[in-house]
């Protein structure tokens, strides 16, 4: 008596329903859980035939089903478990998972059906896809708008290069590309990086490697146009004569830090930002944005000309006499032809190949430097690497 309380006990608690039926297919008993996920009433459905809760096209052919088990044994029916729908007393269906057993119990033969409501995951299954299928939309629209923005972006890049040549005529380029680039650039890049950012979070529960592939795909273009705004853009503020350096004293070692440890996080794989300073001393008196320009400028420049598996040497100094901030690669180099040219705007190597960039950075850290009354100095060659050493006087 007391393993048929626990048993009873175990059935009537138990989380997914549980139904037994006789050979015909009558109902003999259902458990709390099956009622609730039925609908019904027990003395709804008890005696009843077990197709009261089978849609079509089960409902139809479970006759055929017991008569082909009876007849000639058939296994059909039993199995460790499959997927169907049930139906419920409202007429709405649902899908679960049924494992069925045979019993023989007081020489009869008795079915027990256990039922895993399946609800939820086919919701979230359908989520999902909804998900992929909008993000599948969303990936081929900004794809479109980044092509044309690529696209926008290298016209007004050649259309400015020609216009240098006049200063009448770059002037009135400058103010047509900074008013375009403000207003038709920046909005949409913050749209895209925004709506990707919302996608990776909203798609998080679900781990699909695709979206996250998208999702990376769309930040890192949003990335590579975004800092070629902000070269053009800083340029301009140069050229136009807004810049003006703001002296103070801060701790140079802390700053430095600081960008090896951003630098790093954009680094390539076991690419790795080596810092050292050398001197009693750590604080100096510049411009701390301007110095950290020029410090992010050539590191990246570093960590993209050169391969996967090297070193980038960052290091400061501070003596007696003055403040030098040292960045050494392992990368491609630079052809002894195209040293003369380096610091001019838009110049860029003939080795870099298809590695992005817009040949302002180093004329906007040579500009920047000359603002603090330092220098610029590198040395380079091919496939062995380049060194650029900021120096300024104390």
């Amino acid at each position: 008596m007391e393993k048929a309380r626990l048993l009873n006990a175990i059935i009537e608690t138990a989380i997914d329903g549980i139904i037994t039926i006789d050979e015909r297919g009558i109902i003999e008993s259902l458990n709390p859980a099956a009622l609730r996920l039925f609908g019904y009433q027990l003395e709804e459905v008890i005696g009843k035939n077990i197709k009261v809760l089978m849609p079509e096209p089960d409902k139809g052919a479970h006759d055929g089903y017991i008569h082909r088990y009876q007849s000639t044994g058939e296994k059909r029916i039993i199995g460790k478990g499959r997927e169907v729908r049930g139906l419920r007393k409202d007429g709405s269906t649902f899908p679960f998972r049924l494992a069925v057993s045979e019993v023989q119990y007081q020489e009869r033969k008795i079915f027990t059906g256990f039922i895993h409501d399946l609800s939820r995951e086919k919701e979230a299954e359908e989520r999902l896809r909804e998900y992929a299928a909008e993000l599948e939309e969303l990936v081929e629209e900004r794809t479109k708008s980044l092509k044309k923005t690529v696209v926008a972006l290298r016209e007004a890049k050649e259309e400015v290069s020609l216009s240098l040549e006049k200063e009448k005529e770059l002037n009135q380029m400058k103010s047509r590309f900074v008013s375009m680039a403000s207003h038709e650039f920046r909005t949409p890049l913050s749209s895209i990086q925004l709506s990707a950012s919302l996608i990776e979070k909203y798609a998080q529960p679900f781990e699909n490697k695709h979206i996250e592939k998208h999702v990376s795909k769309i930040k890192n273009a949003v990335g590579n146009l975004t800092t070629i705004l902000n070269d053009f853009l800083s340029l301009e503020r140069l050229e136009a004569g807004r810049v003006e350096p703001n002296f103070s004293s801060f701790d140079l070692v802390k700053l430095a830090e600081e960008i090896t440890e951003e630098m790093q996080m954009i680094a390539k794989q076991d690419q790795n930002i080596i810092y050292q300073h050398t001197g009693l001393e750590s604080t100096v008196y510049l411009d701390l944005n301007l110095l950290k320009n020029c410090m992010i400028n050539l590191i990246g420049n570093a960590i993209k000309y050169s391969g996967e598996h090297t070193f980038i040497e960052f290091n400061t100094e501070i003596s007696d006499e003055q403040c030098v901030v040292t960045i050494k690669d392992n990368g491609i180099g630079i052809p002894d032809a195209d040293q003369v040219h380096l610091f001019q705007p838009f110049f860029r190597a003939h080795n870099t190949g298809n590695i992005p960039g817009t040949g302002l950075g180093l004329n906007i850290v040579l500009r920047y430097a000359t603002l603090m009354n330092g220098t610029v100095h590198f040395e380079s060659n091919i496939n062995s690497g380049t060194t650029f050493v900021l120096s300024f006087n104390k």
